[in-house]
């Protein structure tokens, strides 16, 4: 209860901050933390460009009863090209932003990124969810979309409670921790670190892109150092040089690399609050899991 206590502060208030900002999250300005960022290295022309010559995944939605909200909700899924329900796949669940749904990430055309990848051997098969991290009755991005913060929070119940156990039922996916990964774009990237770190027994990677002010404290996102170092077996994120959030991933590198906890952080030149960046992030993000 604690726990679940501190993540709605945490939430609430930055909701709230970033609504008070003119441009709502990729407005939002904080002080940056001066950090050594990884080494930024540019995406190959076309990684982002449907290809004709090569075999192509599908894209489906999925419809599973949530006892968090007691409603059916919607997630979308991909499937890699070729997909065979004989053989075992891993999981990446892809989270969206604070005005998005279970369709946001399609403006960055995972789908496609993911078909190149495999044609060029440089990714482990998988498949991708995308839900609706807004666990609510009414779970449309609609009105006010900062009001619902307490929302998003909800949606780690109805992830691990609901989504895991219904995606493992329908298709043939490994149930285990070194065959998950949750990564998300601003504030789902703020929920990928709040629900991967704090779920290491359920997710060894975790990717954060343009994590929003929903991201918990370092101190709370690791609480502890030698437990992290042992379990967690990926720590990535980017963001923008331009975008205002960047203070919430650059806390985190600087905590991590204060304790010795392997993390990366790319700062993406010139990048803004916006998919130019998030799709870097996938791209580079689905090469290192599942390896």
């Amino acid at each position: 209860m604690k726990k679940i206590l501190l993540t709605l502060v945490v939430l609430g208030c930055g909701f709230m901050l970033a609504q008070a900002q003119p441009g709502g999250m990729g407005g939002f300005q904080m002080p940056k933390i001066d950090v050594t960022f990884n080494p930024y290295v540019e995406a190959p022309a076309g990684f982002d460009q449907e290809r004709a010559n090569i075999p192509h995944g599908t894209l489906e939605t999925v419809e599973y009863f949530s006892t968090t909200t007691d409603t059916i909700r919607k997630a979308t899924v991909y499937l890699p090209p070729k997909f065979d329900a004989a053989k075992k796949y891993p999981v990446l669940y892809l989270l969206h932003g604070i005005g998005g749904d279970e369709r946001e990430w399609l403006q960055g055309v995972p789908n496609v990124i993911l078909d190149n990848l495999y044609a060029d051997g440089k990714a482990a098969e998988m498949i991708i969810v995308m839900p609706n991290g807004r666990a609510q009755k009414d779970d449309r991005p609609i009105g006010n979309v900062y009001a619902g913060s307490a929302a998003f929070a909800n949606f780690e119940h109805d992830l691990l409670d609901n989504l895991i156990p219904f995606i493992e039922g329908k298709y043939n996916v490994y149930a285990d921790k070194m065959h998950r990964a949750v990564a998300g774009l601003s504030m789902g990237g703020g929920q990928s670190l709040n629900f991967g770190l704090g779920h290491m027994d359920v997710f060894a990677f975790v990717g954060g892109f343009s994590s929003a002010p929903n991201t918990g404290m370092p101190e709370v996102l690791i609480p502890d150092v030698e437990k992290t170092k042992a379990e967690n077996k990926l720590l990535w994120m980017v963001c923008g040089s331009a975008d205002g959030l960047m203070y919430n991933s650059s806390r985190l590198k600087a905590f991590c690399d204060e304790h010795g906890v392997p993390c990366t952080l790319i700062e993406y030149p010139e990048g803004k609050h916006d998919f130019v960046v998030w799709k870097y992030g996938l791209y580079n993000f689905a090469q290192l899991i599942f390896k």
